[in-house]
């Protein structure tokens, strides 16, 4: 603006001192020596004041730009390598979460196959207990049938003798009786089945 005005300031006088409308629409066509020193005097004035005034301001807001500009970009590489340990990191954990989760993964299935083998082996301990009951249990019963077996063989013998005889026998004459029929019988045959 101080420029425009002193251009002005020294054009309108030269202009003037033309005194026609031709010369003042032909002195920028073919200046002449003094406008041109005017002007390059001018321009030199606007310069040193540029120079004194507004370039230290100019470059005083440039470095100002330029040292939040540099710690902005310092500050994204401070950023960047925060957020490239913490990725690191998070890869690390992640890795010992997902071997964590491996060896949960391979501790439950043997803590199943031990499960899962001690169920068997309690199931077939159960088993085996159940089968020896049974077993004992048949003998037992065995053992009481062949009991009764031999009662009631007494019993038809003492019946038959005295049907047959048509006397009535003694105890002793019954003792020895049952024990030569059960002698000729073999009840061991019979324990033996199962």
């Amino acid at each position: 603006m101080l420029l425009t005005g002193i251009i002005h300031a020294v054009a309108l006088p030269l202009a003037a001192s033309g005194g026609g409308e031709d010369e003042s629409s032909n002195f920028l066509v073919s200046p002449d020596v003094g406008l041109m020193i005017w002007t390059v005097l001018a321009f030199l004035v606007a310069l040193f004041i540029l120079r004194k005034y507004a370039f230290p301001q100019i470059s005083a807001a440039l470095e100002k730009r330029q040292h939040l500009i540099e710690e902005s970009i310092d500050s994204a590489e401070r950023t960047k390598a925060e957020a490239d340990e913490i990725l690191a990191e998070y890869r690390e954990r992640l890795k010992e979460a997902r071997v964590q989760a491996e060896e949960i993964v391979t501790r439950a299935r043997k803590n199943g196959e031990a499960a899962e083998r001690a169920a068997a082996e309690q199931a077939a301990e159960i088993r085996e207990e159940q089968l020896e009951r049974a077993r004992k249990d048949i003998q037992a019963e065995t053992a009481r049938a062949l009991q009764e077996i031999r009662r009631e063989v007494a019993d038809l013998t003492v019946a038959a003798t005295e049907r047959v005889t048509r006397k009535t026998l003694n105890e002793e004459d019954q003792r020895r009786l049952v024990e030569d029929a059960l002698s000729e019988l073999d009840f061991s045959a019979l324990g033996e089945r199962r």
